[in-house]
């Protein structure tokens, strides 16, 4: 980490702030904290010292232009995320799958992709890309926020085959319950934000290929490699579960 130029995409708040934090108290020289709208910015962004960049994921010119400013980066982290809180088949919104991939596959494809020479101009360096239990479990009640986590999944195996020879590591982070504005709606426990960029960190620096950073996530994947079928129809359970208590 020391000497490290990290850009972190969706670092307004969450999963995102916390990277910057941990990166900054770990010994990253400087970070590049990326969000939506730079006249939204969080005090307690403003407060790390960070420098704020105007980073719509989904933006191909605001992509292009934060490469360009950020010529000096060795990390990508990618963790912007979207989930609707829609359903994927009985949706309410027809786009809301279309915008959960735009925002969770083809985001980081699109910040992979620009970031890529950028890293390996600077002598080769990592990209982490934060996904979720959704992306090994198909995640009934998260609509199209899970088929688009899967494929960012298989984004970092695929980006890590392509990069690895250009100095390149890429860490895939499966990421359980947090407490997090995307999660306020959720009961039982939640993990610290902070909790989850130091398992991610540590992840990139052991360059592990993907890295479970909780209990949630070494919970889902047992369950996944013991009895697929009985997990996936208890969460598809939760969704009914949930479908019943809105319609009461």
């Amino acid at each position: 980490m020391a000497g490290a130029t990290i850009v972190v995409t969706g670092a307004n708040r969450g999963i995102g702030l916390a990277f910057v934090t941990e990166a900054l108290a770990r010994g990253a020289a400087k970070v590049y904290a990326g969000v939506r709208d730079t006249t939204t910015v969080t005090d307690e962004l403003r407060a790390t010292g960070a420098e704020i960049v105007q980073l719509e994921v989904t933006d191909a010119a605001d992509v292009a232009a934060a490469a360009r400013t950020c010529s000096d980066a060795t990390v990508l982290i990618n963790n912007a995320g979207l989930h609707a809180q829609d359903r994927l088949v009985k949706c309410s919104d027809d786009e809301a799958a279309r915008r959960e991939m735009e925002v969770n596959y083809f985001g980081p494809l699109a910040t992979t992709r620009a970031f890529a020479p950028v890293i390996a101009a600077n002598g080769g360096g990592s990209i982490v890309n934060v996904l979720s239990v959704a992306a090994i479990a198909p995640t009934a009640f998260m609509g199209g926020y899970s088929p688009a986590k899967a494929a960012a999944l298989y984004l970092g195996g695929i980006a890590r085959a392509e990069l690895e020879p250009d100095g390149i590591t890429v860490t895939s982070l499966i990421v359980g319950s947090v407490d997090t504005q995307m999660a306020a709606h959720v009961d039982g426990h939640k993990e610290d934000p902070r909790d989850i960029a130091v398992a991610g960190l540590k992840a990139m620096q052991r360059g592990d290929w993907t890295a479970d950073t909780d209990t949630m996530a070494f919970q889902s994947r047992a369950r996944m490699a013991l009895d697929p079928v009985r997990y996936e129809r208890g969460l598809g359970k939760l969704l009914f579960a949930d479908a019943l208590s809105t319609k009461a």
